[in-house]
């Protein structure tokens, strides 16, 4: 009876033991699935496929009529005009990205009609100004065009990187939801450093832009880094670190900004439904810099602020780098 008890009892640990292997390959193929969907640019099936299927939820794909005009001059600007560069990061990546270099004549006289009266530049700045900017999860350089033109049209020169697994760094490895690019970013802006010691650099982002420029915040800047404006930035990643090589949630905004300096803007559409707009004042509170102000667009959507109310988005991000560019 006894041993017939023991091996039961042996039995029903060999069980558990199966079961909790199980259990444990469960979740590290659960966890493996969710990199490669989220985070790996070459995986079958991704949220790349479905966010550019239309598949996601509040997010907005379509560019809104009032900004068509503008968006198609920037691109073209940005098509014509862009020059490769390229960094390597501290772990010996090379990475790419783009550069259209400041040009007072062509950015006094180069917008047509239609876009000086829609988002044409109300201040303008000297030389030696800059303007870093970086694009959205799963997007490129080129998404930003409009963005970036507005800035050389203000006199700066515009420096584009493309971040890890995305377009010219699709094979940098996985994608780093900021985190890691925003280690390349301090990386980008000592380079510009390097080459010109009288700079006056912004970082500028939107989205998953928009929490690389609040991560990079509590990083060791320059003093050249007069200013951040970042553009419905989430506060955290979520919590995940199976492969990544980075734990999702070291990755916080809010933790960064909490060390935080520079002046920052922090703007966000109240009709956010991707990137909630209470992430809006979760980071607002949690940045540390002494000189912060945040702009609430009403009816935008996701990324949509500028173009919902340009006259609004517009001068309160230039009068705001008037004030601190000086």
């Amino acid at each position: 009876m006894v041993q017939t008890s023991h091996k039961r009892v042996k039995i029903a640990l060999i069980i558990c033991a199966v079961i909790a292997v199980l259990l444990v390959g469960a979740v590290a193929f659960a966890g493996n699935f969710l990199v490669d969907f989220a985070l790996n640019p070459h995986a079958s099936f991704t949220m790349n496929s479905m966010m550019r299927g239309g598949d996601v939820d509040g997010l907005e794909t379509v560019t809104p009529a009032k900004d068509a005009d503008y968006s198609s001059e920037a691109r073209t600007w940005f098509d014509e005009r862009k020059q490769s560069i390229s960094h390597t990061a501290e772990d010996g990546t090379e990475l790419l990205g783009w550069e259209i270099p400041a040009d007072a004549a062509a950015a006094d006289g180069g917008a047509s009609a239609k876009v000086q009266a829609l988002c044409y530049p109300r201040e303008t700045v000297g030389e030696h100004t800059y303007a870093v900017v970086c694009h959205g999860y799963v997007g490129k350089p080129a998404d930003m065009a409009k963005y970036a033109y507005h800035f050389w049209q203000m006199g700066m020169t515009v420096v584009m990187p493309a971040a890890r697994g995305h377009e010219r760094n699709v094979d940098a490895g996985l994608i780093q939801m900021g985190w890691q690019d925003s280690a390349d970013l301090v990386g980008w802006v000592n380079d510009i450093v390097q080459r010109d010691p009288e700079a006056k650099i912004m970082l500028f982002g939107v989205s998953m832009g928009g929490a690389e420029v609040m991560m990079a915040s509590g990083r060791d800047l320059p003093d050249n880094v007069r200013l951040i404006v970042e553009d419905c930035g989430y506060s955290s990643v979520w919590a995940c670190q199976i492969r990544a090589g980075y734990g999702f949630v070291e990755a916080s905004a809010t933790d960064m900004l909490a060390q935080a300096s520079v002046p920052m803007l922090f703007i966000h559409g109240d009709a956010d439904e991707f990137v909630p707009f209470s992430m809006l004042d979760v980071n607002y509170n949690a940045c540390a810099s002494a000189v912060k102000e945040k702009l609430v667009v009403e009816n935008a959507g996701h990324g949509q602020a500028s173009s919902t109310d340009p006259a609004l988005y517009w001068d309160t991000v230039d009068g705001f780098i008037a004030v601190h560019m000086g």
